[in-house]
């Protein structure tokens, strides 16, 4: 990926950060161009067969966090934001930045969990909600670990991007 293509996907993350934390929003204006000039500059560097990499990321970024978003676990802005993270970087580094961030969220989320109640108490609530779901196998279990206030999943797209960025994939050994 050129240098420009990087500062601009740069740009794009630091936005989207400064968006979600400021406002617990990513605006459609910044995914939507961000793809949009992801596809484009792709296929002006390198014609068709790179714009079809780059709508492939686009796909691949978009389905990644489709089902949780379906689930309710995810807002449509995220599925978005890493839907253009997947026009810049193709379909590989749509599903590593995808992976990583998910891992990134996972820690956040437990963060989260503990700054709120504490490292025990989040011990125990996992362990019940996690008993819970293998004697219910339904939802229940979920209002356990319910936080009172929503995380910035945007955040964590960001940090799997950029770790990924710095040439961290979880699928290279």
């Amino acid at each position: 990926m050129d240098t420009w293509m990087i500062s601009l996907l740069t740009a794009v993350l630091a936005t989207a950060m400064w968006t979600d934390l400021r406002s617990s929003r990513i605006p459609n204006w910044l995914t939507f161009s961000a793809a949009g000039i992801a596809l484009a500059g792709h296929a002006w560097l390198g014609g068709l067969p790179e714009m079809a990499l780059s709508m492939s990321g686009f796909v691949t970024g978009l389905g990644l966090f489709f089902l949780f978003y379906l689930s309710g676990g995810m807002g449509a802005a995220d599925v978005k934001l890493m839907a253009a993270v997947g026009a810049f970087v193709g379909p590989y580094g749509a599903l590593s930045s995808g992976v990583l961030a998910l891992v990134v969220g996972g820690f956040y989320a437990l963060g989260a969990m503990c700054y709120q109640w504490g490292v025990v108490r989040t011990g125990q609530r996992l362990a019940l909600a996690g008993y819970g779901a293998l004697v219910t196998g339904g939802k229940e279990w979920a209002q356990d670990i319910q936080l009172p206030f929503r995380l910035r999943y945007g955040l964590a797209i960001v940090a799997g991007t950029l770790l990924f960025l710095l040439g961290l994939s979880p699928f290279e050994g």
